[in-house]
């Protein structure tokens, strides 16, 4: 029983992408979870038998939730040293204020974003209820779920709403006998496509869009890689899950 199981969503760029590779690397068994399939990613496995990629839009959270819970229980839980759900997947909508932003495109973010990281969740902690195993779950979260921006509701309400709803499944969960362990954890200041999105953006839009772009100048954006592989140190803690809510860049 020395075999440990991960399950990323947004695996196949970014952060996602660096945090498959080095989960790869370290011999985890991974299940990715995103819109495309990645052959960078496929090119990480030690064998075929080790990486599985399911092509899922998790906008349809109910969905994709369904099919974890029913993979999960086609599983032998004696097999298994570990198991993690890491929820990665995000979306930034439109840079705009909400008064401007589409209703299609905030209903997009907020179900990526908050609704398929909690379904799935559930469905992670439902299918494996009586597993013995560890079981983790990681909430990649944000600065912005902690402070407000203008124009940066939808993801700054989604991020919000992943820290608070961790809250509650870490009270639910240590009631249990064998209960998970959860923490949703702010990686850092990345150079993903994201910070590109952001700095981009039109001074008229998005006030802060000079912040950014000074990130950029002074060199102060994370790369993929080192970001990924602070998170995966976070997550290898003994202590993980007794700081519910954190950030990387605390002790």
């Amino acid at each position: 029983m020395t075999k440990h199981l991960t399950i990323l969503t947004g695996g196949s760029r970014g952060m996602g992408l660096a945090m498959g590779q080095q989960l790869l690397r370290q011999g985890h068994i991974l299940l990715s979870i995103a819109r495309r399939s990645s052959e960078t990613l496929a090119a990480s496995a030690g064998s075929p038998a080790q990486l599985i990629q399911w092509q899922q839009d998790l906008a349809q959270s109910a969905a994709a939730a369904q099919r974890l819970g029913t993979w999960l229980r086609t599983l032998q839980a004696n097999d298994w040293a570990s198991i993690t759900l890491i929820n990665n997947a995000g979306v930034i909508p439109q840079i705009a204020p909400l008064s401007q932003l589409p209703a299609a495109d905030l209903i997009n973010a907020l179900r990526v974003g908050l609704e398929a990281p909690m379904a799935m969740t559930g469905a992670f902690l439902a299918a494996t209820a009586d597993w013995k195993a560890e079981r983790k779950v990681l909430n990649i979260s944000s600065g912005l779920g902690r402070r407000p921006m203008a124009s940066q509701a939808s993801y700054c309400t989604a991020k919000a709403g992943m820290d608070q709803y961790s809250r509650c499944v870490a009270l639910e969960e240590a009631a249990k006998p064998h209960g998970a362990r959860i923490c949703s954890l702010a990686p850092g200041v990345i150079d993903t496509d994201m910070q590109v999105q952001l700095r981009s953006a039109d001074q008229s839009d998005f006030p802060d869009v000079g912040n950014f772009a000074q990130l950029k100048a002074t060199g102060k954006l994370t790369s993929p890689e080192e970001a990924a592989a602070r998170v995966l140190a976070w997550l290898e803690r003994p202590d993980f899950g007794e700081q519910v809510v954190a950030d990387v860049r605390q002790p």
